[in-house]
């Protein structure tokens, strides 16, 4: 449910914000507008010209929704012909209308943005402009939460201005400010808080988002300030947007996109309903560590982000990603790589026992690793379950890694592996999983994958140019070796032990 959410989130940030911020524009100017015009003979006249033809014509006069009611788009009409907002009222008494027919309210704004290589858009209407602005603040702000492993308060302490582009081609740096026990020479809190020492790197999307914001607030202001992003009414509020307002803005999101995969004949786009219940704020933080830990090379939205994350993360320089203590976003991710790895040993056991056999180097530690593995309780992150998920991760050499893209799994031992980790890592680089490595582990299971790519490959060989198709043979004729040599060298666990 989270990746069709964030893909939308990515699309409406980077192919219709600009269709948007332009109508944002237009409409604040409109406004101003309406209310300044005066009532004048010229602006009466004006009036007329513009609203009589269509009367007459029946095609629909400019219209909005009040309490109800389909009423004159008084503000959007005395804007576009220039006269006051009291003239339009008094058009509709003068000639009697009880009943208006709903008619557009089209605003003079290129329509740039595409959906499915298609305009999103006919034109752009006054009267969705608001909403328009609101789905796409809510869709700015999960693609912050999503890919940097903020905790909900960090990204609503964000200010504009806070990830200025590099002066090298080095990565863009997110400078946020923490508030608690932050103390002035003489021991008195400082309310204004102060920079957080480790930044957070900013992968291109959040980079964008980010850009976005900027656009909706002054410069130094709070990038999610309660007083602009009411985007409706415009009430001056204090401080950012809360969290249940912000969990309010994700629902209304979701809705407003499954209405679009509606209109544009995407159903198979949509965000279906979670069983869990609704998308809280905590969900992205945690699910990010998921994908990283579980989807090397990333089947999911976003593959080469979230694998730069892993990268990013896997420094952990400082004490802490983006954080004051160990206990950051590294604590969320060793929680779900260690819930992996056991779920990995409870499968080594199940297929074991069904009767698979198994081959390659560290077979032996494999199964101790398997035999040793603890059965985690519950799943939500506390200290004392964060500290036994990186204890349990620190036991270099028995912790197992599933690699369903190269067909193994990895018994993890830092001196063995052919994929480079850091000095300090804990997990492998499965991105970057290398034959021939001592840390591999395949069981018949595996080996029967590898037959099906073999075989999957040779028919698009078949299919292919020349240069292709050989590059493609000789692929598959790896595949086949590796199977063959499991085939001939897997043992029994019971002859390992």
């Amino acid at each position: 449910m989270v990746s069709p959410l964030l893909m939308w989130s990515i699309r409406m940030v980077d192919d219709l914000a600009d269709d948007i911020l332009a109508a944002w524009v237009v409409w604040r100017r409109m406004q101003q507008l309406a209310i300044t015009n005066p009532s004048s003979p010229a602006g009466l006249a004006a009036l007329d010209d513009y609203l009589l033809p269509r009367l007459s014509a029946g095609t629909g006069l400019p219209t909005t929704e009040w309490r109800g009611k389909t009423v004159l788009a008084a503000t959007f009409i005395a804007a576009t012909v220039g006269c006051s907002v009291n003239q339009v009222s008094g058009f509709r008494q003068r000639h009697e209308l009880r009943t208006l027919q709903p008619g557009p309210c089209p605003l003079p704004v290129a329509v740039t943005g595409q959906i499915n290589g298609r305009p999103w858009r006919e034109h752009l209407d006054f009267n969705e402009v608001s909403t328009l602005m609101r789905q796409l603040a809510t869709a700015a702000m999960i693609v912050c939460l999503y890919l940097t492993g903020m905790r909900p308060q960090e990204v609503q302490g964000l200010r504009s201005g806070c990830c200025p582009d590099p002066e090298d081609s080095g990565r863009h740096l997110i400078r946020s400010h923490h508030y608690k026990n932050v103390t002035d020479d003489d021991g008195q809190h400082v309310s204004a808080g102060e920079e957080r020492e480790v930044p957070w790197v900013a992968i291109t999307p959040v980079v964008r988002a980010i850009r976005v914001l900027e656009r909706m607030v002054p410069e130094g202001e709070l990038l999610f300030s309660s007083a602009h992003h009411d985007f409706a009414r415009g009430r001056q509020r204090g401080g950012a947007l809360k969290n249940s307002s912000m969990n309010r803005r994700i629902e209304d999101f979701i809705a407003w996109i499954n209405r679009e995969t509606e209109s544009h004949g995407l159903q198979d786009q949509g965000v279906p309903q979670d069983p869990h219940g609704a998308i809280g704020l905590g969900r992205f933080r945690r699910t990010l560590a998921w994908h990283i830990a579980r989807r090397p090379g990333g089947l999911v939205a976003l593959a080469i982000q979230y694998g730069h994350m892993r990268t990013v993360l896997d420094a952990r320089t400082s004490s802490g990603y983006g954080s004051r203590s160990r206990r950051g976003v590294h604590s969320v991710l060793d929680v779900e790589t260690a819930l992996a790895a056991a779920d990995t040993a409870a499968r080594l056991r199940d297929r074991l026992a069904a009767g698979e056999k198994v081959s390659g180097p560290a077979a032996r530690r494999a199964l101790t690793a398997a035999v040793q593995a603890p059965r985690f309780e519950g799943r939500t992150v506390t200290q004392k379950f964060a500290k036994q998920a990186a204890d349990y991760l620190a036991r270099d050499g028995l912790v197992l890694f599933d690699n369903p893209d190269a067909s193994l799994i990895c018994v993890f031992k830092r001196d063995n592996a052919l994929c480079e980790p850091g000095p300090d890592a804990t997990a492998p680089n499965q991105f970057d999983c290398r034959p021939g490595c001592g840390n591999a582990v395949r069981l018949d299971s595996h080996a029967t994958e590898l037959l099906k790519e073999t075989d999957r490959i040779n028919k698009l060989a078949a299919l292919s140019p020349q240069p292709l198709a050989r590059r493609l043979r000789i692929a598959a004729e790896q595949y086949r070796a590796t199977a063959d040599i499991h085939h001939a060298t897997a043992q029994p666990a019971e002859d390992l032990s």
